[in-house]
């Protein structure tokens, strides 16, 4: 850099070699023996993680104390990167005006899109994506009256396009005005004017000391105009990445590259933005020397020619079958291609694991893939590694940003049950230790109280609920802190009001838990902002637009993760992974859609107005994440990973995979990773249970059982003794929809307040049906379809009381209950209805919802409930009933045999005692064997008469049945 020139000065450090460390070593051979000289330089780095991977690389190259040269940021618009501060001079001449704040540029181009009618959500999604199409047009200073210009040349869009056209211009044209009422400029146009303004004053006068761009890949105008001057300065110099030289990459493929006559080319070439960078500053690429500092993680030069060969464009891919057999090796190079993410996840933290044997070797996870990143996270636990993602995760994915998502589903769904029992989980709500045990143990009592169908709305609704399942203690603990979330969060209301309320809820729920740790602290930088916000003040939300409208704002804010992770373990997005190699570098995801990602779509811009413009297309990015791709090649070890299959469906391999995989033939593959997959979680030789039948001694068997249990005992004794001695028992979902059993037992409720109230008048049966069905606990959907099948049946039962009574057959009663004890066991139960015959005897009436069991079921006792309510009654077992049951009836709700609903079927033509006695037999039988005697409790005994699955997990049906 020191020895004197006649051109420009710009350098390219090789994909072989770690961009930051090389950096690092030629600077301290250059500046090292003199420490001021190399504080005294200055090196601008595209953005701040830039700055923390040389900051890095310089303690590890130095080896003692070092005084760092000045790194500066020249910002990075996605990422809503400042412009260092040492750019920014504050001379009247060149000062330039503060910067709008993003959300409060979000909200005010919020504000001008709901003018076309779009809800608030939506209004700021598309205002999300306005501000990006705005960055764009100002990165690549794109003056409003070339849009236009460009809308009149492009006559053949399609409508929609024209639409989003015109509304463009509109706002356009309508938001300087807007900035200029602020007293403020887009964040793109002050780094525009502040690299400019610092391009001219170097032009004029260079400062002191070295001046060193490096990384820097943008070719933007004004970027471009700094690191001309840059690279033309007495001790300046640029430094670009993986730069192609002539011996790796011909003349003939770099000049196709482009731009063509369109102004486009190869823009998904790895290459194609360093050169559309060098022609922006008039830079041949001949003038362009290697960087001649080494530094560590350095792969062979001639593994850098392969992967450059790999990269070439499909127009001279042909030269593959050319190359000499070392131009096309990937030496170092192993490829892993698992079944499905879990597996690949397993893959890479047994490689990262397995790098950690070797002392001081590092190793580093790079994907653009999230959730990989996070499952990989994960399993590295199992050994005590804490390797963080260093990219991040959204905060709508930490624990402030969950609670806040939670308070606000919880108002917006009026307190329905899983959000409410969502919020009321969460971790930083209900205090801590003791606090936080007494706190979840009313939490689940709760959460037992709503297994089953929705309650009616709101706090109130609740609270009657809870009343009626005698939870009350609980639901008093709790309730206080949830008041502030009904009360506040009351749509609609203001963006603003929103906040405002949310932070009042919050803070109600966790105290300053909510607020501590860097999530939190990012959360109550949200919040502040958008209470303090005018424009958030004057955008009304209504109910459906909370959580939708809070998950974006939160998705926009990445947490990232502070030092202290493992020292040689890393997890690195494609950002982090641009200037940095480790030892070893796994490339996971490497699946297309996944990496490359598919280009985001403009709703703004058509691609034809893109191209006019002269704006990047959209391919652009792809061409980027090929470039990150080529340089992690470079590392000297390097593993490829990719999974056949996602969650969904069969995966495509990535367009990079497959270009390694057709120059080379095919890559190593790691069968040995591949087999430590399947065999980490083997649990050996598989042993099938068989059929279970536990055998608990007589004294300790049940000594009583109900009538609905009899059957249950014949059909699957193991479910009767998961049931009866385990205790066990099936919880149905919060929130559920109206079961069977629920409608079940709804229409026997209405039946005996029939009897209760009005003596079974049938005149009065339909009017109570109606009660029910037009009640608050119905959704509207099952009162659609159930209210009149239920009407119908219902219609049914009251003309069956109509002609019983002409018979003088009178209803005596209703959910009766009684006992007696018959072979030393006491049988009880609950009868429907018990009716008084003309005669005097009994007539015991079973109501079913659903079809009746069959007449052959009852012959061969596994419908035995009828009669073991019968014999209930013959012995007196029913308090205040006196006679013998003669009559034994299903009245039936479903639909008979003509299509009609309503029906009444006898379970035998013989009705009396001879019924009775079979049913005797049949229970005297079963409590013989079961109960008193030593018959162990076979699972499945009759599966075709045991319908019910509620134990079959249990008793491990799918191992032994049908194999026995």
């Amino acid at each position: 850099m020191n020895e004197p020139r006649s051109g420009p000065s710009v350098f390219s450090i090789p994909a072989h070699r770690s961009f930051a460390d090389s950096l690092a070593a030629g600077l301290i051979t250059s500046y090292g023996r003199d420490p001021m000289a190399l504080a005294g330089g200055r090196i601008l780095l595209p953005n701040n993680r830039a700055i923390r991977s040389v900051t890095e690389a310089f303690v590890r190259a130095s080896g003692c104390g070092l005084v760092l040269p000045r790194l500066i940021a020249v910002g990075d618009p996605d990422l809503d990167d400042r412009i260092g501060g040492a750019l920014d001079v504050a001379d009247d001449e060149d000062l330039v005006p503060p910067a709008i704040d993003p959300l409060a540029r979000q909200l005010a181009l919020a504000a001008i899109v709901r003018r076309g009618g779009e809800s608030a959500a939506e209004a700021m999604r598309l205002a999300a994506d306005l501000a990006r199409t705005l960055d764009a047009l100002t990165i690549e200073e794109v003056p409003a009256s070339k849009l236009a210009d460009a809308v009149a040349t492009a006559d053949d869009l399609a409508s929609h396009w024209q639409k989003s056209l015109d509304r463009l211009q509109t706002i356009i044209t309508a938001w300087p005005a807007e900035l200029a009422r602020r007293g403020a400029i887009d964040l793109t146009d002050r780094r525009n004017r502040l690299l400019r303004a610092t391009a001219r004053r170097w032009t004029d006068k260079p400062p002191p000391g070295f001046t060193i761009a490096a990384g820097i890949t943008t070719a933007a105008p004004a970027v471009a105009a700094l690191l001309r001057t840059v690279s033309r300065m007495p001790d300046g110099a640029v430094i670009l990445p993986g730069l192609a030289l002539a011996d790796v990459m011909s003349d003939e493929e770099w000049d196709a590259l482009g731009p063509d006559d369109d102004g486009r080319g190869e823009q998904s070439h790895p290459q194609y933005h360093l050169k559309f960078l060098l022609d922006r500053i008039d830079v041949a690429r001949g003038e362009v020397g290697l960087w001649r500092g080494g530094g560590r993680a350095a792969s062979p030069a001639v593994r850098g020619r392969a992967v450059a060969n790999a990269m070439t464009a499909a127009d001279f891919s042909d030269k593959w079958s050319r190359l000499p057999p070392p131009e096309r090796r990937l030496t170092g190079i192993r490829a892993v291609e698992l079944a499905d993410p879990a597996s690949e996840a397993m893959a890479i933290a047994i490689a990262l694991r397995q790098a950690l044997e070797t002392p001081g070797q590092t190793a580093a996870l790079v994907t653009p893939d999230r959730v990989l990143a996070a499952r990989v996270s994960a399993l590295l636990a199992r050994w005590g590694i804490a390797a963080d993602d260093s990219a991040g995760r959204p905060l709508s994915q930490a624990p402030a940003g969950t609670l806040l998502l939670a308070i606000a589903a919880a108002a917006a769904e009026a307190m329905a049950p899983v959000a409410m029992l969502a919020l009321v989980k969460h971790p930083l709500v209900g205090g801590d230790g003791v606090e936080r045990a007494t706190w979840l143990t009313n939490a689940r009592a709760l959460d037992r109280a709503l297994r089953g169908p929705r309650p009616p709305a709101g706090l109130a609704g609740l609270d009657r609920h809870f009343a009626e399942k005698k939870v009350d203690a609980p639901w008093a603990a709790i309730r206080p802190t949830l008041e502030s979330v009904e009360a506040s969060l009351r749509a609609p209301l203001s963006l603003s009001a929103f906040a405002a309320a949310l932070r009042t809820a919050t803070t109600a729920l966790a105290a300053d838990r909510a607020w501590s740790g860097t999530d939190g602290r990012m959360a109550a930088e949200l919040i502040t902002d958008l209470e303090a916000a005018p424009d958030a003040a004057a955008m009304i939300l209504d109910t459906t637009e909370l959580v939708p409208l809070l998950r974006d704002l939160l998705d926009q804010r990445p947490v990232r993760p502070p030092y202290g992770g493992h020292p040689r373990i890393f997890i690195w997005g494609l950002l982090e992974a641009r200037l940095q190699h480790a030892e070893l570098m796994i490339l996971g995801g490497l699946n297309e859609g996944v990496w490359p990602s598919l280009p985001a779509p403009d709703p703004w811009l058509a691609p034809k107005i893109r191209a006019i413009l002269g704006l990047p297309g959209l391919d652009l990015r792809v061409g980027l994440s090929a470039h990150d791709f080529a340089s992690a090649l470079g590392a000297p070890r390097v593993l490829i990973t990719r999974a056949r299959r996602d969650s969904k469906s069969p995966t495509v391999a990535s367009r990079l995979w497959l270009r390694l995989m057709a120059m080379t033939g095919g890559l190593a593959r790691d069968h040995q990773l591949e087999r430590y997959v399947a065999a980490i979680d083997d649990p050996g030789e598989h042993l099938p249970a068989g059929r279970p039948a536990p055998n608990p001694p007589a004294a300790i068997r049940p000594k009583q059982i109900k009538v609905t249990d009899v059957d249950r005992l014949k059909a699957d004794p193991f479910a009767f003794y998961a049931s009866a001695m385990l205790g066990l028992h099936k919880l149905d979902p919060v929130d559920a929809d109206h079961s069977a059993a629920w409608k079940g037992s709804a229409v026997h409720k209405v039946l005996q307040s029939w009897l209760e109230d009005s003596d079974c008048n049938p005149d009065d049966l339909i009017d109570q049906a109606r009660q029910l069905v037009e009640g608050d606990a119905i959704h509207p959907m099952l009162r659609a379809l159930w209210q009149p099948r239920l009407l119908e049946s219902i219609a049914w039962v009251a003309d069956q009381e109509r002609t019983n009574r002409a018979v003088r057959r009178m209803p005596i009663a209703a959910e009766k209950d009684g006992k007696t004890a018959i072979a030393d066991i006491t049988l009880y139960g609950r009868a429907d209805r018990i009716d008084r015959l003309a005669d005097g005897a009994l007539a015991i009436v079973d109501y079913k919802t659903g079809k009746p069991p069959q007449p052959k079921a009852v012959d061969a006792g596994f419908a035995l409930q009828l009669g073991m309510l019968g014999l209930i009654a013959r012995d007196g077992g029913f308090p205040d009933i006196d006679g013998t049951p003669t009559a034994h009836e299903y009245w039936s709700m479903a639909k008979d045999s003509k299509g009609k609903f309503g029906f009444k079927m006898p379970p035998r033509a013989v009705w009396g005692s001879e019924f009775l006695n079979q049913s005797e037999a049949h229970f005297v039988e079963l409590a013989t064997k079961y109960l008193t005697g030593e018959e162990p409790f076979e699972a499945k005994l009759h599966p075709a008469f045991a319908p019910y699955g509620d134990y079959d997990q249990l008793m491990r049906l799918e191992e032994w049945y049908g194999r026995e």
